[in-house]
C-alpha cells in the first residue's frame, strides 16, 4: 500500500489523529465559531512549515491591517516576526473582493502562490466568500479554481470558516478534509475539543478529541481509547512476582504482586492507602524505576509523610530512581492525564507505579460514561510497557451496613482487589486488610490489622473473631 506523502502539523497529538498529518497539495476546511482556535491552529501549522524549510502564502478578508493579528500571535511561543514577509506572506484580498470579485481573488491567489512558491496556503475567511458568492455554483467555482492552482504546484490549503458548514455543501463536498474545532461549556467549565468530519485517503481516528491552548500553541490530546483501541497486554507469569514493601502484604498475596499486574486498595480516608503506596515506591531502584502518579499530594508534603512513616523516600529520589507527578485537583484533562502518565512511564522504563488514587481521573471526565473504556485502555497499555501498578481509590463512608466495588464496572478490569476500613470493635477504631481477588493466584482470604509502628505500616495478626467487619462497624462472633 501506498503511503501519502504528509505534511506535519507541529501540533503535538493532531498528526496521530490525522493518520500521519494532513495530506500534501490536499484541501481541508477548518471550522469552528469565533474563539475556537481556528487561526492559532492555522499559523501554528504555518510556522511548523516554515522550520522544515516550506514557504506560507496567508490570505485574509480583514478590512484591517494584520497588526492586530501579529499582536496577539507575538504572545505565542512559535510566532517569529522574522520569518514576516520573507519565508510567510500576509495578504488581505478584501478590497480585491469588494471591487472586483471572487475571480479576481482567484487571479491574485493564482500569482501569490507561483511568487511566493508557496507550500501552504491559508484562507481566512470562506464565510466572506460565500457572502459574495450569488449561486452555490460560483462557491463550488471559486473552491476548485484556489484548489486546482494550489495543487497543481503541490501547495496544501487551509480554509478558515468561522461557522459550521453543512455537510453536503459544495465546500465540503470538494476538499479532502473538514478539521472542527469546537469550544463549549461542561457545566461551569470551558472544553475544548477537535473532531475530524472528513478524511479522504486517512484513515483518522473519530469521534471528539480534547485540546487546550497556552503559550505554547495548540496541544491536541487523541481519546486514548480510539489510539490505543489495538493495544495488548504483557504476559509476565513466567516471572517472580515484586515485593510491596510492607510486611506481610506478600503472604497475603500468595508471594507478592504479580508483575504487570494492577492492584486496587480501596477504602476511606486515614486507613493506610497511600502509606502502602509509599512501601511500594521504597523498593524503587535503578533496574525497578518508580514512579508515584497523584493528586492530592504535593511532591514536598508526600516526602515529609513518608518520613513520619519512617518509609526512605529520599534515597530512590535522589538518585533518580523515583519520581513524583503531582496533578492539582483543578480543571484536568482526562485524556492529557493518560497521556502524561504514558509519557513517564515510557521515558523514564517504569516498572513500580502509585497511582494515588483513580478519583482524580473520575474527576477530570466531562463525559463520565466513557471511564470504563478509558481505564480499560490505560490499564492494557500500562501492563503492555510492563509496569507493576497500585492504585487507590477512596470510599466515601467511613461505615455502612452496606459495601460497594469502587466505581461502575471498573473493578472488573484490574488485577487484584484489595479492601482497607476502619473497624469498630467494643468502642475501639482498628484498621484491617483484606485480599478480596488475586488474578490467576491463590491468596490468603484473611482479615488481618494493620499497625503502624517504629518502623512504618506493617500486617499483624488476624482480626478477631467478628462479624460485619466489611461494613467498618463488627460484632463478636458467636460460638
Amino acid at each position: 500500500m501506498n503511503e501519502l506523502p504528509r505534511l506535519l502539523t507541529g501540533i503535538s497529538g493532531l498528526d496521530t489523529i490525522l493518520g500521519g498529518g494532513l495530506v500534501e497539495g490536499a484541501s481541508y476546511i477548518i471550522q469552528g465559531h469565533p474563539g475556537a482556535g481556528k487561526t492559532i491552529f492555522a499559523n501554528q501549522v504555518a510556522f511548523a512549515n516554515l522550520s522544515r524549510g516550506g514557504k506560507v502564502l496567508y490570505v485574509t478578508l480583514l478590512a484591517e491591517t494584520h497588526d492586530r493579528l501579529f499582536q496577539s500571535l507575538g504572545t505565542l511561543e512559535f510566532f517569529d516576526n522574522a520569518h514576516l514577509g520573507s519565508s510567510i506572506t500576509y495578504v488581505s484580498v478584501f478590497q480585491t473582493l469588494r471591487d472586483e470579485g471572487l475571480s479576481a481573488v482567484v487571479s491574485l491567489i493564482r500569482q501569490e502562490i507561483a511568487r511566493q512558491e508557496a507550500t501552504l496556503l491559508v484562507f481566512d475567511g470562506l464565510l466572506n466568500a460565500r457572502d459574495r458568492a450569488d449561486t452555490q455554483l460560483d462557491v463550488k467555482t471559486f473552491v476548485a479554481e484556489v484548489q486546482s492552482q494550489a495543487a497543481f504546484v503541490g501547495c496544501t490549503v487551509l480554509f478558515l470558516t468561522s461557522t459550521r458548514i453543512a455537510e453536503d455543501s459544495p465546500e465540503h463536498t470538494m476538499v479532502d478534509g473538514v478539521i472542527e474545532l469546537h469550544n463549549e461549556l461542561v457545566g461551569v467549565r470551558s472544553v475544548r475539543r477537535l473532531q475530524i468530519r472528513k478524511s479522504r485517503g486517512s484513515a483518522a481516528l473519530g469521534g471528539y478529541h480534547q485540546f487546550e491552548i497556552t503559550s505554547t500553541g495548540m496541544t491536541v490530546y487523541p481519546r486514548m481509547e480510539a489510539m490505543l483501541m489495538s493495544a495488548l497486554a504483557a504476559d509476565d507469569k513466567a516471572t517472580p512476582p515484586l515485593t510491596s514493601g510492607t510486611d506481610g502484604f506478600d503472604r497475603l498475596m500468595g508471594g507478592g504482586l504479580p508483575r504487570s499486574s494492577v492492584t486496587l486498595l480501596f477504602g476511606p480516608s486515614g486507613c493506610g492507602k497511600t502509606a502502602m503506596g509509599l512501601n511500594f515506591l521504597s523498593q524503587s531502584a535503578k533496574e525497578e524505576p518508580g514512579l508515584h502518579f497523584g493528586f492530592y499530594e504535593t511532591p514536598a508534603r508526600l516526602l515529609a509523610k513518608a518520613r513520619a512513616l519512617r518509609v526512605d523516600l529520599d534515597t530512590p529520589l535522589e538518585s533518580g530512581a523515583l519520581e513524583a507527578i503531582w496533578n492539582p485537583m483543578t480543571e484536568n484533562l482526562l485524556d492529557k492525564l493518560g497521556h502524561r502518565l504514558l509519557d513517564a512511564i515510557r521515558t523514564r522504563g517504569v516498572k513500580r507505579l502509585l497511582i494515588d488514587g483513580l478519583g482524580g481521573f473520575e474527576r477530570a471526565a466531562v463525559h463520565p460514561p466513557r471511564l470504563v473504556e478509558f481505564f480499560a485502555t490505560l490499564m492494557n497499555e500500562i501492563r503492555r510497557l510492563g509496569v507493576t501498578t497500585i492504585a487507590t481509590w477512596e470510599l466515601r463512608d467511613l461505615f455502612g451496613p452496606t459495601v460497594t466495588a469502587p466505581g461502575s464496572e471498573i473493578s472488573s478490569l484490574l488485577d487484584n482487589l484489595v479492601m482497607l476500613r476502619h473497624v469498630e470493635i467494643d468502642s475501639r477504631y482498628k484498621r484491617t486488610i483484606s485480599v478480596l481477588k488475586v488474578r490467576d493466584s491463590a491468596y490468603e482470604p484473611v482479615i488481618r490489622e494493620i499497625e503502624f509502628g517504629p518502623h512504618g505500616l506493617a500486617i499483624s495478626a488476624p482480626l478477631q473473631a467478628v462479624t460485619g467487619a466489611a461494613t467498618g462497624v463488627a460484632t463478636p462472633a458467636r460460638n
